[in-house]
């Protein structure tokens, strides 16, 4: 997965840090850190939710797609991953559903979008599915 991310627009609530890094934390692939700011110290994690979410399969408006620079064609170079909010231990962690970042792995372009009118909640218990 590429390691440079430029969101398009701000992230809400956060400070105006629009270009990050995605680092892989976990050796398979599904915990990432995104760090950005003009020092770094503005930090996220983000995982890929379909081990903890099964039944996760977001539907991405289609202007978020062409500004992202993907096509119908283009599921191969979309990334979906969700924000985690870290708790007091695993029990506690939860998951941003709601509003997921999606991700040109080809380009780095990112949105977080919020997905209307969908059941999908902001803070969802983590767990293996």
């Amino acid at each position: 997965m590429i390691t440079d991310v430029h969101f398009l627009e701000g992230l809400p609530g956060l400070t105006s840090a629009q270009d990050f890094a995605l680092t892989q934390i976990d050796d398979q692939g599904l915990l990432f850190s995104l760090r950005g700011g003009t020092d770094g110290s503005t930090r996220l994690f983000v995982i890929q939710p379909g081990p903890y979410f099964a039944e996760y399969e977001p539907t991405i408006a289609r202007d978020a797609l062409d500004a992202l620079g993907l096509g119908e064609a283009d599921e191969q170079k979309r990334a979906v991953l969700v924000i985690v909010t870290p708790g007091s231990d695993t029990s506690t962690t939860t998951a941003n559903l709601l509003a997921p970042v999606v991700l040109n792995t080809e380009t780095g372009a990112a949105l977080q979008v919020i997905l209307e009118g969908t059941p999908w909640p902001v803070r969802a218990p983590l767990v293996a599915a």
